[in-house]
């Protein structure tokens, strides 16, 4: 298995192969740092100058108020709308650190994004964050005429632990039966909770020490996540474990060839399939985990761009024009 991807691994040039492993081997202590990390990142969005227009509301519903950012193309944009969950180890990350990647997006695929700015743990831990990424999508949807489109014109898509969420508000939708996506992307997505040496996946083995996202990282996050253990067992933290995956959305996998979730967001792939569902995986090669929010990825970025462009059969020459 991954003869092709284990080849390819001789390729990353040894000067950029150093450099992670020493960036892996520093100790960042993310359980006791997760503010420092959150006000960092807020800092670099603003030193980036918007270019664009955007609009913030907030969805208030079950004695909820989630704040939500809007991104309009700027040329030829339709009534279609990508629901987007920020990565961050459900932990850090917001709609201000992401607003350059939905910008990009929705300029990409000529689609309306709307960045849902959920609860973060571990002032807010699960189920809390995924609370209100179904919430508040569960209001778009209800209401989808404001945005003049229809609920068939609704994806959902998210990296990393947002990719979780979208999987798991897919999984919610079906279970509770208030709407259903039609569509979902799941970029890099954690689906599974164990990720230590007792993992069943290589990459977590292969890729769970020398490329920036470590292993060990991730379980710091799960654990701030989903404190009580009993609840990392539910399929709305690691939808990977649930028994019934059946009629869930037609679903794009993007994963990275470097990157401990690469083996766990495939699986999830392949098991959706087995319940019947429409299922596409990608690998982005010479990829770590995080690149849809490096500035520096550009080649991973305009890669994926384009799978996802395919994924959506958003129209390239009303694009280009």
């Amino acid at each position: 298995m991954y003869t092709e991807e284990k080849k390819a691994r001789t390729y990353m040039k040894p000067l950029k192969k150093l450099t992670l492993k020493v960036l892996s081997n520093i100790d960042l202590n993310i359980k006791k740092n997760y503010k420092v990390y959150r006000r960092v990142l807020t800092a670099i969005s603003l030193t980036q100058k918007p270019i664009y227009k955007t609009w913030d509301h907030k969805i208030i519903t079950n004695g909820r108020e989630i704040p939500v950012r809007i991104f309009v193309p700027s040329e030829n944009h339709s009534t279609k709308i990508l629901i987007f969950f920020h990565g961050g180890g459900w932990v850090t990350g917001n709609i201000d650190s992401y607003t350059n990647v939905c910008t990009n997006l929705a300029n990409e695929t000529n689609h309306t994004v709307i960045s849902v700015d959920y609860s973060l743990a571990p002032e807010h831990p699960f189920p809390i964050g995924v609370e209100d990424c179904y919430y508040a999508t569960r209001e778009i949807f209800q209401n989808s005429e404001l945005f003049n489109c229809t609920r068939d014109d609704i994806t959902l898509i998210g990296d990393s632990a947002g990719g979780n969420l979208a999987a798991v508000v897919s999984l919610m939708a079906r279970d509770r039966n208030e709407f259903i996506p039609k569509k979902q992307i799941l970029i890099y997505p954690a689906t599974n909770y164990d990720h230590s040496e007792n993992s069943p996946y290589p990459s977590v083995k292969d890729n769970g020490t020398h490329y920036i996202m470590t292993s060990q990282r991730i379980q710091d996050y799960m654990d701030l996540y989903v404190p009580k253990l009993v609840d990392r067992l539910s399929p709305y933290v690691a939808p990977l474990l649930s028994d019934d995956l059946s009629n869930q959305p037609k679903t794009l996998i993007i994963t990275s060839e470097f990157d401990p979730l690469r083996d766990e967001g495939r699986a999830y792939g392949l098991k959706l399939r087995k319940f019947g569902n429409d299922v596409t995986i990608e690998m982005i090669r010479d990829a770590l985990h995080g690149f849809f929010s490096n500035p520096l990825s550009t080649i991973e970025i305009a890669k994926a761009m384009g799978i996802i462009r395919r994924f959506l059969d958003v129209n390239e020459t009303m694009r280009e024009e």
